[in-house]
């Protein structure tokens, strides 16, 4: 507990964090028409008789009747509290408050490309111990980091695992060091993953170096690749 404490606390937390209350500002002002150039998370909010209410890269929900198509995604059926979506080419059922995800470029070999939006920034969408989770990738971080919410959706609880002190832009946040049982990113999952859990909310999931050690990283301009290593 010391030692990680003191790593929490120090000077590479501190700077880590901050960097990402950085990206994080830098987020806030960019639309979903970036980030959809990267991944597809599909929420159902809702039905209504033959529509549905969709939500678009956690966007606000919008609705749309069989057959029609939203940011790439087409309404199939409905039917009660369910609905089909045709996502990246295949149909994917939902219930009311479930979500389906089409991830960044992958081709079965254990890696995944991604793009960079206009502000430099990766973002996809992942899952995280099978819940879908939003993520910007931060080289800066050294492990993921999740905020209270998606912890909680993901099934932990933010109160337990081993509790520290990190200093961000906004001044002390109380983390919890966690292990994720699994963490998929486009064809590549790894798992007993290191992972901070913070008590507040982030407006998006960091995929850190816990993550991204475990990759052989290459960059080309506005393109990245991941490819398995372990």
């Amino acid at each position: 507990m010391g030692e990680w404490r003191k790593m929490a606390t120090g000077r590479i937390w501190a700077k880590s964090v901050n960097g990402v209350a950085l990206h994080i500002t830098l987020l806030l002002s960019l639309c979903g028409v970036s980030y959809a150039a990267q991944a597809l998370d599909v929420g159902l909010a809702g039905v209504m008789g033959s529509k549905a209410m969709l939500m678009i890269n956690g966007g606000e929900p919008r609705t749309i009747a069989v057959g029609q198509s939203l940011d790439g995604v087409r309404l199939i059926s409905v039917a009660g509290d369910q609905a089909v979506v045709e996502v990246d080419g295949k149909k994917r059922p939902l219930r009311v408050g479930q979500h389906a995800v089409g991830t960044a470029s992958a081709d079965g070999s254990g890696k995944v490309i991604l793009t960079a939006d206009g502000q430099g920034h990766f973002l996809t969408t992942g899952t995280v111990n099978g819940a879908s989770v939003k993520f910007l990738v931060d080289t800066g971080a050294t492990l993921i980091s999740l905020g209270a919410s998606d912890a909680r959706r993901i099934g932990i609880d933010p109160r337990t695992g081993e509790r520290g002190i990190t200093n961000t832009a906004n001044g002390q946040a109380q983390v919890s060091r966690v292990k994720l049982d699994t963490v998929r990113v486009g064809d590549v999952t790894l798992h007993n993953v290191d992972a901070l859990v913070h008590q507040n909310d982030l407006p998006v999931a960091l995929l850190g170096m816990s993550f991204l050690n475990r990759m052989e990283m290459q960059r080309d301009g506005g393109t990245m690749t991941l490819k398995k290593q372990y």
